[in-house]
Formats: C-alpha cells, structure tokens, sequence
C-alpha cells in the first residue's frame, strides 16, 4: 500500500518566499498549505492537522513564538514537529525558540536543499518513535493470562487442565467486554483491549490511535466521565477476577500476566477496586464458585 504524502504547512507572510518553497516542497512530492499570517497559519493547523509546520518569526498581528505557544497549548497541534525559519539568528532567539519547544530553526535566506534536510530530520525523528513505540507493544510476552484464554477459547475448562473435574458452567467463560459502546472511542477501546496485559500506559494508546496523551484524556473523558488510565486498570481488573476465580497461580503470577511488574501494586489496586486484598476475594469468590457447581450437579 502507498503511503500518502507527508502534510507541510508553511506560515510566511512573504509571498514571494512562501510561494517559492510550497512550489519547491510540492516538486518533492510533499502535500503543502499556505498561511500568509500567524492567525491563518493557527485555523489552517487545527483544520488541517499538518505532519510539520514550517513559520516564520517576524510576522506582523501575531509573530511565530505566539504561533507555536498557540499550537503547543491545543492538545490536538502540540506534537506537531515544528521549524522556525527566520532572519535572525542570536542566541537569544534560538534560545526563545527552544524553550518555546520548537523542533528546528534555520536562518534566512535558506536553501530549498537546507530545508529539506531539516524536514526529513524532524519526519524521520517522528517515525522513529512511533516505530519504537509499536515495536514495543507487539513484544510477544510469554504470560499465563494468554494461556488461559487460549484454552478457554478452544472450549477446556480450567477445572480439566488442572486435573479435576468440573461441569462447563458460565465460571469458565471470560468475561464480557467492560467497555461502552462509543463508535469514535472504538480504536482506543480495541487496543486496551488487545495490550492491557503487557504494561500499556496513556502514552502507548495515545501513539497507537495518534493522538496527543493530553487530547486524549479530555476526549475520553468527556464521553465516559473516566480517564483512559481508568479503562487499563478497570481492564486488568476484570482479568484479574477472572484468573483469581477460575485457577490457582500465584497472586504474584496473575500480577505478571496482567502487565504489572510490581505484585504490591497489583495488590494495592486490586484492594482500592473490590475492598479485598486479591487472595482474599479469591477465597471467598471460589467459595461461592464451587457452591454454584454443587447446585448444578444436584439438578
């Protein structure tokens, strides 16, 4: 499948040299916007979601240090690589630049070729650690969790593996989806559910769905009055219920099979969601389990 074309937009207020590298970048195969002010330049950017935004500094109404405060400030614009192109060149403004968190700065005048190099450093930097986050969360992860809902899948009871006998019951299906069904939440509820287990965060579901952590959480948030922090945990406590009912690991292996590398914070959560400690609830949950399984077997 072809990759579509990367997004530039480029803020100038020069006519002549915005025109001069649009025509230039388009030659190079890049799909360009134009803004001839910073305010245009801030609509164009939120409308269009550019991959770089290329801005000038000395703009009359709104200079580029407000342009990029602006942008960095919308949870929707504030990953957006961002180069400043500029007459000047102390250290004073390279210094403002940076602190501002830009992405580059090149001095005018600036040759087609040198702003190339500049893009492809920042695009490249992107895909890199986009490439590095996905890499990350497809690790195979031996884990006692896909063991389980393997055998469950294939129709075996945890009761049969371990060696005992146990009728099929609802004990021993997994448990129903939590999540709300919200259509544009879809993707981020998808890929909870398919790396709760292997220690995701907001960051790690804000790169898969590509969007920023922080428009992230206000999004969520607003449809389902939780944070996407609280859907991983909510997640991995209903695995985790479903492992302490149905076998009998370790609390510590459960822990491991949920993602958490620590078992006391496994434990310390666990206890905040259901008043137990896990091996408590479990206790007193396979309890109720086996009285359900006698009923079944006197019917």
């Amino acid at each position: 499948m072809q990759e579509s074309p990367k997004k530039i937009l480029v803020i100038e207020d020069d006519n002549v040299t915005r025109n001069l590298y649009l025509m230039g970048l388009e030659a190079k195969g890049f799909d360009t916007i134009g803004a001839n002010n910073g305010l245009a330049g801030i609509q164009q950017a939120q409308e269009h979601i550019p991959d770089l935004v290329i801005c000038d500094i000395t703009m009359p109404d709104m200079d580029g240090y407000s342009v990029l405060n602006t942008l960095r400030q919308d949870p929707v614009t504030a990953i957006i690589p961002f180069i400043f192109l500029t007459g000047s060149s102390t250290k004073a403004d390279v210094r403002k630049a940076m602190e501002l968190g830009a992405d580059d700065y090149l001095t005018k005048p600036s040759t087609l070729d040198e702003l190339l190099r500049a893009i492809a450093i920042r695009l490249q930097k992107q895909a890199t650690l986009q490439y590095w986050w996905a890499m990350k969360l497809e690790k195979a992860q031996p884990s006692l969790f896909a063991d389980n809902t393997t055998a469950i899948a294939e129709g075996v009871s945890v009761g049969k593996a371990s060696g005992t006998e146990a009728p099929d019951t609802e004990i021993m299906m997994p448990p129903k989806s939590i999540f709300p069904y919200i259509p544009q939440l879809k993707e981020v509820f998808d890929f909870i559910e398919a790396h709760y287990h292997q220690g995701i965060t907001l960051c790690d579901v804000a790169v898969a769905v590509g969007y920023s952590p922080a428009y992230l959480t206000n999004r969520v948030a607003k449809q389902t009055g939780e944070t996407v922090n609280c859907w991983i945990v909510k997640r991995r406590m209903a695995g985790a219920r479903f492992l302490l009912q149905n076998n009998d690991q370790t609390v510590e292996k459960i822990a491991k099979a949920l993602g958490y590398q620590d078992v006391s914070h496994f434990s310390r959560q666990f206890r905040q969601h259901h008043g137990l400690p896990p091996q408590a609830w479990r206790k007193e949950h396979q309890l109720v389990s086996q009285k359900q399984v006698k009923l079944w077997q006197n019917c």
